[in-house]
């Protein structure tokens, strides 16, 4: 059978070369998803600032919570952190009481704003420098270059990295700010790291006195301890001995090895989760469009072969025989095409890693980790699917009895098999159930993005099952219209109808491409409108402060004893994990956090207040959005239980539930709360109410933002600025729809274009007999705009339904934000694909001469 399979293969190259494109990018995106999944899960750096310690004892950047699964068991399932921990200074005492630790050294921090000629300077990826005390300077590799260690607390030493893209040297004078206004030191010293390469992290040392002053919060906690052992004790050992010390205390880990890179760069945690979440949602959506796209040209190509396959059967060949010829077909295929798109695959990731990045996603110097368990994931994904759908395509052909195979083949089938009318029918009866369920009960929005999604599957399910049903139906439909047309459109109508089934092969994708994409790229485009919408109508302050590095919480107070001004608040933004449900299954959430001054916030903002006071809130209470409240499951007067984006867990009273989540932030703490458990313990921005009647609010804030260097005053919050988050989720999901309309646009072109080629006798005859090359083209163009019409409203029509889910979870109304430039982004790039991928091919053809062509063989 391999022989025979390979034989035909050789013989059958244009079927051959479409099911292998179709696969080879499959394979590409596949190996792609599976090396980013890798990177995430083996991510991590090498330590700068503790290369020198072998064992570092810091918070741990995860909060783990126990949850259930669906069948009741209990698992323990985690979330990065995005803020760091800090732990007790007084830790250090009980560390150095175990034998074999030589010393403890505490590393103590702080995130400043260095300024120097009142510009901002940032580190050398881009984020705010670091400020350590300079006696933790020896659990690293730098080393002093030039001048002394910092003495008293108006001395500084910077990095050199640091100190020549800021302009600085030795005695310079530098403004740091953190909390308050710029205070002035003196540059005593530079260091760099041995090597001389460039720190990740740009970093300050100064004496403890100086962390004092310009972080008093931070007095009583480091950012890390460092363990140096007794010469000739193993580092495992102690290692063992700290954990028994720790045991109990889940929020703190020992770090050693590569891992200490993780203590020190937390950013690379979340980096980290967040690639694992593409890569998984990426995955599982082009490994489901493939499934489909795998079915359809499989099919077609099999279909194209009905008169070689009933001449199999009619000569005796069994249909295991024949289940085994296509599966040998479809495993060289699927191992050639696997083979060839990993090398792609690895292309498209370090792409996928560039734009990662440059959105936030991950930090600027994530490296992709390149290992061989993805390609071999890949390889086998690829046979295991090709294989799949050509057994069932395959089905027919091979049940088929020997004595009707060759009349069968002659014709396509005129009516659908009842299998495949009782499997659509079920398929839409469970279509309409759920959108009846969605809208009938107004299900909660987790319950209702559920059902969406649900509804998209069994849409396009039912549209492949039913495909030449729902195909004749438009030809029959589209007669009257090509019979208007000439003789060219009647012909373009009786080929329609009569080749129903191979029609179908070519609208299915065109559904597919059309449905999928317009529900992911439209949900985007509704978030986002319904995001920027509260935004703009949430925000009743008067002016607006902000900085690109953040605002001294102190610039809040100061605002609300202007004397024009009624309200100030500062905002704070940051991250809080929880245990969310959906259908019955338990899941860790990280959800987004605002802190505000509960006393300015009614002043300042208009959450649209559903259940509940507001103006009850407190350092123990919280408020969640309705989004949030259904994702927690929790109520007004319910208790929820969260941790902190340092991982501190929060046990407080939901003392409401508002609207406008998608504008500000899931949850909603005390300012004060939640800026204690930010790393930067600074406001994202400053809102201002101004007192009835004043005149001169603006000009005082001008006044005070001057203190504060790099702060801008604007008249409200910029809808843009604050959806930045949703625009690089959103860029996440165009680029899944990008990734769609790629993968079904080889399909809808290779579905074209073997339609087309198998034709050639046809187009001969048809020549022959007296039609000329033009009104053969002519008809093509007519059947093309059959294909695409009923691939596009059938399409439409599968789109809309999810959409309506989508739109009443997000904005309450059936309506979903639907600009017109992105229908006819989507019609047109799969209409032209499907056009150019039938008349290529044809005129390709009619160069022939007609006498040639009528006997060639298929």
């Amino acid at each position: 059978m391999l022989r025979l399979a390979l034989a035909t293969l050789r013989a059958r190259k244009g079927p051959f070369a479409a099911t292998f494109l179709a696969l080879l990018m499959g394979a590409a995106v596949i190996s792609a998803c599976g090396v980013l999944l890798e990177s995430g899960l083996r991510s991590t750096l090498p330590p700068e600032r503790y290369e020198n310690a072998p064992l570092i004892v810091a918070g741990r950047q995860s909060a783990e919570l126990d949850v259930k699964s669906a069948d009741g068991s209990t698992y323990r399932s985690s979330q990065p952190l995005p803020e760091r921990l800090v732990l007790p200074a007084d830790l250090a005492d009980d560390l150095a009481a175990i034998d074999g630790v030589a010393s403890v050294v505490s590393d103590r921090g702080a995130a400043v704003r260095l300024l120097a000629a009142d510009r901002a300077v940032t580190g050398h990826n881009g984020t705010s420098p670091q400020l350590h005390n300079w006696d933790s300077r020896p659990l690293g590799g730098f080393r002093l270059t030039a001048g002394h260690q910092p003495r008293g607390a108006h001395e500084v030493v910077l990095d050199s990295d640091l100190a020549a893209r800021s302009g600085l040297r030795m005695g310079s004078s530098v403004r740091l700010m953190t909390t308050s206004t710029p205070v002035t030191f003196e540059v005593a010293g530079l260091v760099a790291l041995d090597g001389g390469r460039a720190p990740r992290q740009s970093v300050l040392f100064a004496a403890d006195t100086v962390l004092d002053r310009l972080a008093p919060d931070t007095a009583d906690g480091v950012y890390a301890f460092g363990v140096l052992t007794a010469p000739g004790t193993a580092p495992s050992e102690v290692a063992s001995d700290v954990e028994h010390t720790l045991k109990g205390q889940r929020s703190v880990a020992v770090y050693t090895g590569g891992d200490r890179g993780k203590a020190e760069f937390t950013d690379v945690a979340v980096g980290a989760a967040n690639v694992i979440d593409l890569a998984t949602g990426i995955g599982g959506n082009v490994l489901l469009v493939a499934v489909f796209v795998l079915c359809a040209t499989t099919s077609l190509a099999l279909r194209h072969r009905r008169r070689e396959l009933a001449l199999l059967r009619a000569i005796g060949t069994t249909p295991r025989q024949l289940h085994h010829m296509i599966a040998a077909e479809s495993t060289v295929a699927g191992l050639v095409a696997g083979v060839l798109g990993c090398p792609l695959g690895a292309g498209v990731v370090y792409w996928l890693s560039s734009q990662f990045a440059g959105r936030g996603i991950v930090p600027p110097d994530f490296q992709p980790v390149i290992g061989p368990l993805p390609f071999l994931a890949a390889v086998v994904a690829t046979v295991v699917t090709a294989v799949a759908a050509a057994f069932v395509a395959a089905r027919r052909a091979a049940r088929i009895r020997p004595t009707e195979a060759l009349g069968e083949a002659a014709s396509e089938p005129a009516r659908l098999s009842r299998g495949r009318l009782i499997t659509g029918g079920v398929l839409l009866a469970l279509a309409a159930s759920v959108l009846g369920l969605g809208l009938g009960y107004r299900a909660d929005f987790v319950t209702l993005m559920g059902l969406a999604n649900s509804l998209v599957l069994l849409l396009a399910a039912a549209a492949a099952v039913l495909g030449p049903l729902l195909t004749r139906t438009a030809a029959r439909l589209l007669v009257p219209v090509l019979n208007r047309t000439g003789v060219t459109g009647w012909l373009a109508a009786a080929n329609s109808r009569s080749g129903a089934v191979r029609t179908a092969g070519a609208v299915t994708p065109l559904i597919l491409a059309v449905s999928f994409a317009a529900t992911v790229v439209f949900t985007q485009t509704t978030q986002l409108s319904e995001s920027a919408d509260q935004i703009r109508s949430g925000t009743v302050a008067d002016h607006v402060l902000t900085a690109p590095t953040g605002l001294s919480p102190q610039l809040a107070y100061r605002a609300a004893e202007l004397p024009d001004v009624q309200a100030a608040t500062g905002v704070v933004r940051s991250k809080a994990v929880g245990v969310a449900s959906l259908l019955g299954e338990q899941e860790t959430v990280s959800l987004s956090a605002q802190g505000i001054e509960p006393r300015a916030l009614a002043s300042t903002l208009d959450l649209d207040r559903r259940d509940g006071d507001l103006s009850a809130l407190t350092r123990d209470t919280v408020a969640l959005s309705t989004t949030a409240a259904s994702w927690l499951g929790l109520d007004v007067g319910d208790w929820a239980h969260l941790h902190l984006g340092d991982g501190t867990p929060f046990d407080g009273k939901v003392i409401a539930v508002y609207g406008r989540g998608f504008g500000f932030a899931d949850l909603t703490f005390d300012h004060d709360l939640l800026l204690s458990h930010t790393t930067d313990a600074v406001d994202g921005s400053v809102l201002v109410r101004s007192a009835p009647g004043a005149a001169d609010t603006e000009r005082q804030l001008a006044a005070l933002a001057r203190d504060y260097p790099g702060t801008v005053l604007s008249g409200a919050l910029a809808a843009d600025a604050q959806v930045e988050e949703a625009r690089a989720t959103a860029w996440v999901n165009y680029l899944v729809v990008g990734l769609i309309i790629a993968y079904t646009a080889i399909t809808v072109v290779n579905t074209q274009a073997m339609n087309t080629i198998a034709r050639r006798r046809e187009f001969a005859l048809l020549r022959l007999t007296g039609t000329n090359r033009s009104q053969v083209l002519s008809m093509m163009r007519r059947e093309s705009a059959v294909v695409v019409a009923v691939g596009a409203v059938v399409g439409v029509a599968l789109a809309l339904p999810p959409l309506v889910l989508v739109a009443v979870a997000l904005t309450g109304t059936p309506l979903p934000s639907a600009p017109i430039l992105g229908w006819l982004v989507i019609l047109g790039s799969t209409a032209v694909l499907a056009v150019a991928g039938a008349m290529l091919p044809a005129r390709l053809m009619l160069r022939a001469r007609p006498v040639e062509a009528i006997g060639m063989k298929e």
